[in-house]
């Protein structure tokens, strides 16, 4: 009997939002709680200022970032992540675990 290698298509659903460049170190800032812009593109500096705005777009799109704007003076945008979003932080968690364990740091590559 042949065995079935298809691919769940929920599960390739997640790696596209996971997987998909900048979004994991994207939510991995959100995590630490609600952000403006500049917080976000500090944290990740070789991401452009363009790129980070769409990729916000889309993870607002896909339910997993919201951006909340306070009308007063000035105006402030937030972004958070929404409960879908936050659901992910065990999947970042194992990532890391993962990471540890296989990679070496920078800084021990070069000695």
């Amino acid at each position: 009997m042949k065995k079935d290698l298809s691919v769940c298509p929920k599960f390739e659903q997640a790696f596209q939002i996971i997987g998909k460049k900048w979004n994991g170190l994207i939510i991995e800032v959100l995590l630490s709680g609600d952000e403006h812009f500049s917080t976000i593109s500090g944290a990740i500096p070789e991401l452009s200022d363009r790129m980070l705005a769409a990729r916000l777009k889309e993870l607002e799109r896909m339910g997993i970032v919201e951006r909340h704007v306070d009308t007063g003076y000035p105006i402030q945008v937030t972004y958070k992540l929404t409960q879908k979003g936050r659901a992910i932080e065990p999947i970042l968690a194992e990532v890391h675990r993962w990471a540890n364990h296989w990679f070496e740091s920078p800084s021990e590559e070069t000695n």
